[in-house]
């Protein structure tokens, strides 16, 4: 008796599975159209890191090494450099002369964005990273920092030449 009813059991369980098996197989499937329409992310969704600009225009990051003390698979290499009276790149006196995140090792924890006592760092939607080439997964400063601000695209290029 026990048999026929642990075969009844198994039987019962085939079958609820088969239900949702063709339950799902005739209904409509939802696609995303994604080259044609950018895809929607959630607001907390990690991308691509962005250096951000304060409402000067100046960068935010002040070479404190924090994200980089911060992240557990050390993917971040900074260099600073100090601000001068002609040429102020951050509102600080020191400004980060290189940075770099190997996204071949980023994690996209986020520790660095929490770590940031200046708000610099920020996770974008930017999801298309992929590459043949590691080499290419090496984003420089330039890569990462927000674009200049309308008023000041004037002033970008002084700013940039004077830094090099």
């Amino acid at each position: 008796m026990a048999e026929i009813k642990e075969i009844l059991e198994s039987a019962a369980a085939i079958a609820k599975g088969m239900r949702v098996t063709l339950k799902e197989m005739f209904s409509p499937t939802v696609t995303e159209i994604y080259p044609d329409e950018p895809p929607r992310f959630q607001e907390r969704y990690r991308g691509r890191h962005v250096l951000e600009r304060d409402e000067n225009g100046l960068e935010k990051c002040v070479a404190c090494f924090l994200c980089a003390a911060a992240c557990p698979a050390n993917c971040i290499y900074i260099e600073a450099a100090e601000n001068t009276d002609e040429v102020r790149i951050s509102g600080a006196e020191r400004y980060a002369k290189v940075y770099n995140i190997d996204y071949s090792r980023c994690i996209f924890c986020g520790y660095c964005v929490e770590a940031c006592p200046t708000d610099a760092i920020t996770h974008g939607h930017e999801f298309e990273l992929a590459s043949y080439n590691t080499s290419s997964l090496i984003y420089r400063k330039e890569q990462l920092l927000r674009p200049w601000p309308a008023a000041k695209t004037a002033a970008q290029p002084a700013a940039s030449a004077a830094a090099d």
